[in-house]
């Protein structure tokens, strides 16, 4: 017995309500059908329908049968078509948002390598530092580096983790001191980010537990390239993502302040509204992401 046909004649017949015309409605013969019903009902060991002459309706069980049914094949319908997307060949545009320094360092060419695989797509990327509203702005999908705000119209995918380090030019720590804990911060120049709710005081995670500390200096700026660069020329201390400053630490042009403490991790996350989320080139794209940006040790500092 083919059970997922006997469960679908069964429940064509509760909904149709009638043999006959769920035969009509399935392509099917009026005792292809019954037989159907009859070998689910043998396999069950119970009766789902009340048959007269005139009327056919559920049992009490059969009702209850017939809920989970829906279930069942609405989620095997799912399944079906979640396999038919996979071959199909995705085409048309995504336009995509994302904050500028991770856009221009990492998105744009994790971008081009997914075109390579997808020709048949095209991508509008838009970079900018502040909080949109993906749904307003028309956008399919988003990159934030940030905790996003709970929304039920928006899907938000964690794709890693941005570790965050204080690091400064070591012809500035030369002239000003190396502090070794973070209430010295308080006597240096900070390059802070001005886009934070509370810009002017960092959280840091050390021996002694969890430290706030407020702080000023000569910059602040809501892109963390800005901050690198004045911090490299020697301005002050900077607080900056790892995949911001990598490079300079491994040249030499900053290194590490206080390492034995550290900023809580941001989280990098791809938002997209729901009502796109069984769209192929979203869920394509996000995929890819994960893929290219799950395994984060790369922008940890060696």
């Amino acid at each position: 017995m083919d059970k997922f046909e006997s469960i679908r004649a069964f429940t064509q017949v509760v909904i149709s309500g009638g043999f006959a015309a769920a035969a009509r409605d399935m392509g099917l013969s009026r005792s292809a059908v019954n037989k159907l019903v009859i070998a689910l009902e043998n396999e069950l060991g119970v009766q789902l329908l009340h048959r007269s002459t005139r009327v056919v309706t559920p049992t009490e069980t059969g009702l209850a049968f017939h809920e989970r049914c829906l279930d069942i094949l609405a989620s095997l319908e799912e399944a079906e078509r979640s396999i038919t997307l996979l071959h199909e060949q995705p085409r048309g545009r995504l336009r995509v948002n994302a904050p500028m320094s991770f856009g221009t360092m990492h998105l744009a060419p994790a971008l081009a390598d997914f075109l390579v695989q997808y020709p048949d797509l095209q991508v509008q990327l838009t970079l900018n530092d502040r909080f949109i509203d993906p749904i307003e702005e028309g956008f399919d999908v988003t990159v934030r580096i940030a905790k996003p705000q709970e929304s039920a119209s928006l899907i938000v995918h964690p794709i890693t983790a941005a570790q965050r380090l204080l690091c400064a030019a070591p012809s500035y720590l030369e002239t000003h001191g190396i502090p070794t804990h973070p209430n010295e911060l308080r006597q240096h120049s900070c390059l802070h980010y001005g886009q934070l709710a509370v810009e002017h005081q960092w959280t840091l995670i050390g021996p002694d537990g969890e430290q706030t500390v407020s702080v000023d200096g000569v910059l602040c700026s809501n892109n963390g390239e800005v901050l690198r660069d004045a911090a490299v020329r020697g301005l002050g201390i900077a607080l900056l993502p790892a995949f911001i400053v990598r490079r300079e630490l491994q040249q030499g042009t900053l290194q590490i302040v206080l390492p034995n403490y550290h900023p809580p991790e941001l989280s990098i996350a791809v938002i997209y509204p729901v009502s796109r989320h069984l769209s192929t080139k979203v869920r394509l794209l996000v995929n890819f992401l994960q893929e290219r940006f799950g395994d984060r040790s790369d922008w940890h500092p060696d």
